[in-house]
């Protein structure tokens, strides 16, 4: 029978506007406890978007925690409540990136960092790309503001994985399975999934 770690005692830290941090107490499976400092994220989801001539959109966005400029795919956080990821998907891809999209499918759901973070970003690739107007009442502010947007043709931006220049988890995650998905036919869950 497996063991179950169970949660002895749980604190909350702190409550932000986007993440929450508490303190568990954690049952251990060989005896006695430990500590654990769990971040809370409400999740997010990334888009690959893929033009008709194979190539995806990258952004160029500054990122303070890293202290550097990183490519990343249009993507953001899961904060409009009750709003289903794929919905959140589209509104971000238009966003951040002027687009709709025609045919979507769920490449991937990964924990970005599950040693101290719940988040669960939702991965989507969007092929029909048409352009789109941004939401009404999104206004451009703060990195955004600075962000520069590229077509980059998907082997390319595989090899900016591999070259070390595309260093954002979610993107390498997204651009590496849009390849594979190029290259044969894996079977995807439906897009709806979780």
């Amino acid at each position: 029978m497996p063991h179950s770690y169970e949660v002895l005692a749980s604190e909350e830290l702190y409550s932000g506007r986007v993440i929450s941090l508490r303190r568990d107490t954690v049952a251990m499976p060989g005896g006695g406890d430990s500590v654990r400092e769990v971040v809370r994220h409400p999740g997010a989801v990334g888009v690959v978007a893929l033009d008709d001539e194979d190539r995806v959109v990258l952004l160029r966005q500054y990122r303070h925690p890293v202290g550097q400029y990183l490519w990343e795919l249009p993507a953001g956080l899961r904060d409009a409540a009750g709003e289903p990821p794929l919905e959140t998907a589209r509104r971000e891809l238009a966003e951040e990136a002027l687009l709709s999209a025609q045919r979507w499918s769920l490449l991937a759901t990964p924990y970005s960092t599950p040693g101290f973070c719940d988040e669960k970003v939702l991965v989507y690739l969007a092929e029909g790309l048409t352009d789109a107007p941004r939401p009404d009442g999104f206004t451009v502010e703060h990195e955004e503001l600075d962000m520069t947007l590229e077509r980059v043709p998907l082997a390319d931006a595989v090899q900016m994985v591999f070259s070390g220049e595309v260093r954002n988890a979610l993107a390498v995650i997204g651009l590496l399975a849009a390849a594979q998905v190029r290259a044969g036919s894996p079977r995807l869950r439906p897009v709806e999934a979780e």
